[in-house]
């Protein structure tokens, strides 16, 4: 390859690496700040933006990861434009400085993608673009710079960022990360109160349509649930650690509380986590097995859906630890006796678990209503719809 299409390639995949960083920084932001948000690369537990965001991994020093992305790419794009000439002939430092700074950005998203598929089990559509850019650029500059005497780059490096171009250049980029960083808050944002089903939004009736010819075609499983005679009967494959299961815990209850005696809500237990679900030994959610054993404690004293409210009020940020969770049982739900009901109330929430990777369940939330599987979490309004459909079936 050119030294011209070598910075031409680098120049290209630092915008779209800028690209994607800008977006997770906004979409941590709206985390952080809008109640129940979702964005477009949060399918499920597995496919989410929001669990990689609100883990322990998503924070450097308290500053988002984000951030510190788009300061590289944008640095990237800086030099590959200022300080890398494309002649033919001409010693590519600039290729070089690229690739000094790229070498540490190479490790830093190796731990951060280790943590994301083998610990939090997630695939985030955002991160992963910004892995492959800085891949490709540390490969394409270490290519161009193969000619440049390394020794010599250190000193380049310093005259080079001493000129008043690259100092100005260099202050903006420090002082734009250090305003995105302050901008941050420290919290997560409350649970948004439900919407009651008469304030949803309307659906057209082409849209009904369309929807359900799309529901029809989805696949119908035996799902051995007693739903106590009721017509609709929903089945929710559940974590209490899964941002998505906590918006549409808030999301659905309404439509579900709208129609009393005809549709049964059934909540079952698929925590992440391997100590009470052999179908994830390696899940990330450390609490999961402990909040699933507190609701279920939780029932008998009658304060099953306070325990619930808790539980996805208090996901995160910083990640729910078991030893929160056992307080808040005791002091939110009543529970004094955590420790010695423990390992009977597994017993429960493995065969929930059981259940779940028979019926393949492989993320959460995965809802079941009549047996039909709904592939992906929905507006309530579409929920809404959906009962309606299964009450008119004969």
């Amino acid at each position: 390859m050119s030294n011209s299409a070598s910075r031409l390639l680098v120049l290209v995949l630092a915008v779209v690496g800028l690209a994607a960083a800008a977006t997770s920084t906004y979409v941590h932001y709206r985390l952080l700040t809008v109640p129940n948000f979702t964005s477009f690369c949060d399918v499920n537990s597995t496919v989410s933006c929001a669990q990689a965001y609100l883990s322990p991994y998503g924070e450097l020093a308290g500053v988002p990861v984000a951030i510190f992305g788009a300061l590289y790419f944008a640095a990237v794009m800086a030099i590959a434009a200022l300080a890398w000439r494309s002649e033919p002939t001409a010693v590519s430092y600039g290729a070089a400085y690229i690739f000094a700074m790229s070498v540490p950005a190479l490790a830093f998203i190796a731990y951060l993608a280790f943590a994301a598929f083998f610990v939090l089990h997630a695939f985030c559509i955002l991160c992963a673009i910004t892995y492959v850019s800085v891949i490709g650029i540390t490969f394409v500059t270490w290519r161009a710079a193969r000619g440049v005497p390394l020794g010599t780059v250190p000193a380049r490096a310093v005259a080079a960022l001493t000129t008043p171009v690259a100092l100005t250049i260099a202050a903006g980029l420090v002082v734009a990360t250090f305003f995105a960083a302050k901008a941050f808050p420290a919290g997560s944002a409350p649970a948004a109160p439900s919407v009651p089903v008469a304030a949803l939004p309307v659906i057209s009736e082409a849209d009904r349509a369309n929807f359900a010819a799309w529901w029809e075609v989805q696949p119908k499983e035996i799902v051995p649930v007693d739903g106590g005679g009721a017509k609709v009967v929903i089945v929710k494959f559940n974590d209490y650690q899964c941002p998505l299961c906590g918006v549409t815990y808030t999301a659905y209850k309404p439509v579900f509380d709208n129609y009393p005696g005809t549709v049964k809500f059934i909540t079952k237990h698929y925590p992440l986590e391997g100590e009470c679900n052999p179908g994830v030994p390696g899940g990330g959610h450390t609490a999961a097995c402990e909040a699933a054993a507190a609701v279920i404690m939780a029932r008998a004293k009658g304060t099953e859906q306070k325990m619930e409210e808790w539980l996805f009020s208090h996901q995160g940020p910083p990640i729910l630890t078991p030893a929160q969770v056992r307080e808040a049982a005791r002091d939110v739900a009543g529970v004094t006796d955590f420790d010695a009901q423990y390992q009977t109330v597994l017993k429960e929430v493995r065969a929930d678990a059981d259940l779940g990777n028979q019926l393949k369940v492989n993320s959460t939330p995965t809802f079941f209503i009549n047996g039909h599987r709904l592939p992906q979490a929905v507006p309530a309004q579409y929920m809404n719809v959906l009962i309606q459909r299964e009450l008119k079936r004969p």
